[in-house]
């Protein structure tokens, strides 16, 4: 057993290449590998903007002996009536290189085969490392790749050098004129010269003492303690802190190989500018961490972080603090000039807007979503329509100005932050900013129900929308985030406990687009089809019991909090051995009756005491489980229909459904669908039970 070092030097790779680039190559090594009968122990992957590097530890050194099973032609084409080889036996036997007389004859299920059975001596591992290491580097892809001089295989960026050691030995592969080697090199400005790898063990260490930190889980760390040492530099507040973006961390993790913080600050006047704006600013454009005190308002103050060492840090900071004041300057204006002009005024422009080519433009989409709106307060909270109304009249405004052209991040926070200083009330104002939340899975959700019940409107709008114009996302393209939006839709409704049949307002949000869209029920259905797979997968990432949210969205899906708490009654009843008995029994109620739906039930022909015992069973617990139901008391309706459990199996027991007397017979099948159709108001109990 010997360990792999490959590490693959590049020119400057973009921070966002760096961890899929090295997903690939552990993934794309561990498959290849295990291909190649190749035994190993851990695999890890370390990299930085230079270079993208692969530890393997304890590779075997050979191969695994293997036993080839070959498939050759049917054993009646194989020979003539004489029993003489035919020309088909003797080409498979001469392209594996043995005679006829090797094969054997194995029966398989389309009849006789011949087959060459052979056991093959594995190879050298290091016989097959440079065609392997060298496909890793072929078929590993990219955003964004590049060919540059007279290379034939694509890359992110310039491949400078390979390292490539099996224990002590070197690898040797070529790619594209590059030979690889021990060889490896250090930090571009602290230590700017090859050095020999000594090993895979030693590797990590020899790049720390040339000022590189491979390992990124290392040199993240080591991006919190400079910016954090940093900021202990920053004058005038002693509570100073950076507000620290995990994503923004993540950045600059994989934009250093070593880092070092620098503290600067800026003018106060640019703090009359909104702090969101300021820290986009800082972090989008300049990848800078702000400074703020023990409250979390925001000081005047950054910390940058750097990629070198400098010898004087004051020339350093200048440097930053010169090219934020130009950012922050350009958003000073930006801002100063956005208030000439109020939400009120720029809403009446949003006509020169293209929502969707097909779909009309931001204002038509405006109108819609105010429409929307009302609707959903007059079913939700009819004292919050004013507000709400007003809110989606001026949600799309803030698109028109400077700053969110300028930062798009910043829609709806720039339109709070204008609604606010255009008097506009404060729920107003909150709810054109909230009514953009959740941004992605997991984000924060409004926090008020006008911000709610207007995010929405205003996702309902734009599903059904494109499911109108036949813009139905498919399983590699999804150009309007459906999916986003319809995980919103629902994770709004869920945490809000708010109660209404999306059916109708999916009808209702097609109507409002007229003769743009097709509202037929068959686009009503699509669309609710839609949103229902998203319910279920995000009831399974939820870890929800997948078979209870089975039995309840198979009888239908429309009113989330209703849906959710059938399937919470379904949990909770589960473990009951009543209610397993009882599931097996309606699958067999359900696979009886197969099309019939009549249940009319004659008293007056039930004969045997089994029948008559069931349907008495059956009157008196339908009347207590529908008014269960009336209350949506779910698990004391399933708890009710447990009392079935027995005269059902009697009833199975003791007597005998398709009858030749077909009266009879259709009045026992009727009795059964009638209780069939009680359990299904609840939900689809034969999902639950088990195998």
């Amino acid at each position: 057993m010997r360990d792999l070092l490959f590490e693959i030097g590049t020119e400057e790779l973009p921070a966002g290449f760096i961890e899929p680039a090295l997903s690939q190559l552990r993934d794309n090594f561990v498959r290849k590998a295990e291909a190649l009968n190749l035994v190993h122990g851990d695999v890890m992957v370390k990299g930085t903007p230079r270079r993208l590097a692969l530890i393997v530890l304890g590779l075997a050194e050979r191969q695994q002996d293997s036993r080839e099973e070959l498939l050759g032609p049917s054993k009646a084409a194989a020979f003539d009536r004489d029993g003489r080889p035919t020309r088909a036996v003797e080409g498979f036997a001469r392209s594996k290189g043995v005679k006829v007389a090797d094969l054997q004859v194995v029966e398989t299920p389309k009849g006789a085969y011949l087959m060459l059975v052979r056991e093959v001596a594995g190879r050298p591992t290091a016989d097959l490392l440079p065609e392997l290491l060298l496909q890793l580097i072929i078929e590993m892809s990219f955003a964004k790749s590049m060919r540059w001089g007279s290379n034939v295989h694509p890359f992110a960026r310039p491949i400078q050098w390979l390292t490539a050691l099996f224990g002590g030995e070197v690898i040797t592969l070529e790619h594209e004129g590059i030979v690889s080697s021990a060889m490896s090199r250090g930090h571009r400005f602290m230590a700017h010269h090859s050095f020999t790898v000594t090993g895979a063990a030693a590797y990590v260490e020899q790049l720390r003492e040339h000022h590189v930190l491979v390992d990124p889980a290392e040199r993240r760390q080591a991006v919190l303690r400079e910016i954090e040492e940093a900021v202990k530099t920053f004058a005038g507040a002693g509570d100073a802190r950076v507000a620290v973006d995990e994503e923004l961390v993540d950045t600059v993790t994989n934009l250093v190989e070593y880092p070092f913080g620098i503290c600067g600050s800026f003018e106060d006047r640019f703090l009359q500018v909104p702090a969101e704006v300021l820290i986009t600013s800082m972090r989008e454009h300049q990848k800078y961490f702000p400074v703020v005190d023990a409250a979390g308002r925001l000081l005047p103050g950054f910390v940058a972080v750097n990629n070198t060492r400098v010898d004087n840090p004051d020339v350093s900071r200048k440097g930053h603090q010169r090219v934020l004041r130009a950012r922050l300057s350009d958003a000073l204006f930006f801002f100063n000039t956005d208030r000439e002009t109020t939400l009120e005024a720029r809403r009446n422009q949003l006509g020169g807007i293209v929502f969707q080519a097909r779909l009309g433009t931001m204002l038509e989409k405006t109108e819609r979503v105010v429409k929307l709106t009302r609707m959903l307060c007059e079913i939700l909270r009819p004292d919050l329509t004013a507000s709400a109304c007003r809110a989606a009249s001026l949600c799309k405004a803030d698109l028109l100005t400077s700053m969110v052209g300028e930062f798009p991040s910043l829609q709806g926070i720039m339109g709070r932050v204008y609604a606010q200083r255009d008097g506009e009330p404060e729920a107003v104002a909150m709810a054109i900013q909230e009514h953009y939340m959740p941004k992605r899975a997991g984000a924060e959700l409004p926090a008020s129900d006008v911000g709610a019940i207007l995010g929405l409107a205003d996702r309902i709008d734009t599903i059904a929308g494109c499911f109108g114009i036949g813009q139905v996302p498919t399983g590699t393209a999804d150009p309007f985030g459906l999916r986003r939006l319809s995980l919103a839709v629902l994770n709004i409704i869920a945490a809000k406990g708010y109660r209404l049949s999306l059916q109708e307002v999916v009808h209702k949000a097609l109507a409002l687009y007229g003769d743009k869209v097709d509202a037929g029920a068959a686009t009503v259905k699509a669309v609710m089809a839609f949103i229902e797979g998203r319910f279920v997968n995000d009831c399974a990432a939820k870890g929800m019991d997948v078979e209870a949210v089975d039995a309840v969205v198979s009888v239908g899906f429309d009113d989330v909090i209703d849906s959710l708490e059938r399937i919470d009654a379904f949990r909770q009843i589960r473990s009951e051995d009543a209610f397993t008995v009882l599931a097996a029994s309606y699958k067999r109620i359900r696979n009886i009756l197969k099309d019939n739906g009549d249940t009319r039930v004659d008293p007056s022909i039930l004969q045997a005491g089994a029948e008559k015992e069931l349907h008495a069973a059956y009157l008196q617990v339908r009347e207590r489980v529908e008014t269960r139901l009336a209350g949506r008391d779910y698990l004391g309706a399933l708890k009710v229909l447990l009392d079935l459990k027995q005269p059902v199996d009697r009833f199975f027991d003791d007597v005998m459904v398709m009858t030749d007397d077909l009266d009879i017979r259709r009045n026992r099948l009727n009795l059964l669908t009638a209780i069939g159709e009680l359990i299904l108001q609840v939900g689809d109990i034969s999902k639950m039970q088990e195998g």
